[in-house]
């Protein structure tokens, strides 16, 4: 059963790629609820009867994604995604071993992402994917189509006694021109993403040492999604080459600028491909639909915040002083804002766009970007009211003035995320119960695993005290 997306690339184009290319293996690729890349690896030659009838698999296997009555799944291949994987970025599968482990250095692999199906050819909702889709396709019979350009942020480390530490030649900061080896090491992985067919508007150093950021080209949401999760193996993949470790968590030291997922989104009409934000008369340069929209996204903030921001160490990066939102709020100028409107350039068109701050690159894409979208539509669907906007630098007023009642603050913890999702039902909807459940079991676990634990802080703090 070929998914309709896959007209645009034909069955008879990726076999030919095939051939051309020598591949020898694909990956077929999807993720987990708590959005952990998977694969499983299958010779070429099981490559069409893949495409027709699905892969099975044992979903029960998969943590957070099926429960063992629905174990039986069916992988079906998305072949707009199918691409060759460059050199050695070649992700370790976690089901079919046996076929990598005879894989040559020069042997081809490609990779091909996939919708998780039950027997009968329906969508399984416990797919991520599944749940972008949904979301996109209420957009399109709004009459739109969502787009989004991610900033995805990450640390290079090295290795100490075989454990990562932070990188100690690469001092520079926010933007700098530098001649360190990491530039290569970026380049390199900028040049393997855009070999896969993925777009990059640039790349640069960030605030702290050893952290960098890629910025993709705006695209279609899905399309973005698929995207962040392959950038994140290549990127490790490559760092790996060079004996570093590249790192995601959001925020992996003390006193240092924390790694975000700033997402910058655009609705357009489907009908005259216009950027549906752009009122050149309103304030700020916004149409009364992107006003609807920020006001649905704030309004839903803190109970997505859990989608966007997953692991307990997500909140010591939303924390003030270091560029990162803590209130649910929205501006211009001020770039600690939750949303932030940033001044349209020459063709308010192309650059009109709303950006969200508070995600990490710790989140599944596919589950972050279904809930923004959601909560945005949901704004404009309601006609919710816009607040005002908060443009001063918050975080230059002193603490009395800053804890005035002005704004709702972000969650502070996972386990305060949690609850707030728990109380919204716009997002179990948007995720469906399988997800929804398994997220909340998933991350309560884990929330309470960390309660119970005594760290080194509380040790170093109160034992020579009390």
């Amino acid at each position: 059963m070929a998914d309709k997306r896959s007209d645009h690339t034909s069955f008879e184009q990726v076999m030919a790629t095939i051939k051309n290319e020598r591949i020898r293996f694909v990956n077929l690729e999807f993720t987990d609820v708590v959005g952990v890349a998977k694969c499983v690896t299958i010779p070429v030659e099981q490559f069409p009867d893949c495409v027709r009838h699905g892969k099975w698999f044992d979903g029960s296997a998969l943590e957070n994604i099926a429960r063992v009555a629905e174990s039986d799944m069916y992988l079906y291949p998305d072949l707009t995604t199918f691409t060759t994987l460059p050199g050695t970025v070649r992700p370790a599968p976690i089901i079919s071993t046996r076929q990598q482990d005879m894989q040559s250095d020069d042997e081809v692999v490609a990779r091909v992402i996939c919708d998780v199906r039950e027997p009968d050819g329906e969508r399984f909702e416990g797919d991520p994917r599944a749940a972008l889709l949904g979301a996109i396709e209420e957009a399109r019979a709004m009459g739109f189509k969502y787009q989004v350009a991610p900033e995805l942020e990450f640390f290079l480390l090295q290795f100490e006694d075989k454990k990562p530490v932070p990188l100690h030649d690469d001092p520079g900061s926010y933007f700098d021109l530098s001649t360190k080896f990491t530039v290569t090491i970026r380049s390199e992985m900028v040049h393997a993403l855009q070999s896969m067919g993925i777009k990059i508007e640039g790349s640069h150093h960030e605030v702290a040492p050893g952290q960098h950021e890629i910025d993709f080209e705006s695209g279609d949401a899905l399309r973005m999604a698929d995207s962040l999760m392959t950038a994140k193996y290549v990127i490790k993949a490559i760092a790996s080459q060079h004996n570093l470790y590249a790192t995601f968590l959001p925020k992996p030291f003390y006193r240092t600028n924390g790694s975000g997922l700033h997402i910058h989104q655009q609705l357009m009409s489907i009908e005259t491909g216009k950027n549906v934000f752009v009122d050149e008369r309103g304030e700020y340069g916004l149409s009364e639909l992107g006003r609807g929209f920020i006001a649905g996204q704030l309004a839903h903030a803190r109970s997505m915040c859990a989608i966007l921001a997953p692991l307990v160490n997500s909140y010591k990066r939303l924390v003030r002083g270091y560029e990162a939102p803590v209130f649910v709020n929205w501006g211009r100028v001020n770039r600690q804002a939750l949303i932030r409107v940033p001044r349209p350039g020459t063709d308010p068109q192309a650059s009109m766009r709303i950006e969200l701050r508070c995600s990490d690159p710790s989140c599944n894409p596919h589950l972050a970007l279904a809930v923004m979208l959601r909560a945005g539509l949901d704004g404009i669907q309601r006609k919710m009211t816009l607040p005002p906007a908060m443009d001063e630098n918050i975080f230059l007023q002193d603490e009395s003035e800053r804890l005035r009642p002005r704004a709702r603050l972000l969650p502070a913890t996972l386990g305060e995320a949690l609850d707030s999702m728990r109380e919204d039902a716009l997002i179990r909807d948007v995720l469906g119960d399988t997800i929804y459940e398994g997220f909340i079991d998933a991350k309560s676990i884990e929330w309470t695993e960390y309660r119970q634990q005594v760290h080194n802080w509380e040790i170093e703090r109160y034992l020579p005290v009390f």
